[in-house]
């Protein structure tokens, strides 16, 4: 995981809670939620579209 530990990992947490604050998190997972989202169904659509023009080509 990019050679990141637990203890890392935790001091970036606090960090991060120190500078936006406990009630900003949840909107930061909100919208990094619903960008993943966003990128997943692009990535399946694009897949779906050229299964598609191999069918046909056959």
């Amino acid at each position: 995981m990019f050679g990141l530990g637990w203890p890392e990992i935790v001091i970036i947490t606090v960090v991060v809670v120190l500078i936006f604050g406990p009630k900003k998190i949840p909107e930061f997972g909100a919208a990094l939620g619903k960008t993943l989202r966003g990128f997943k169904e692009e990535i399946n659509k694009d897949d779906q579209e050229s299964e598609d023009s191999d069918e046909k080509m056959r």
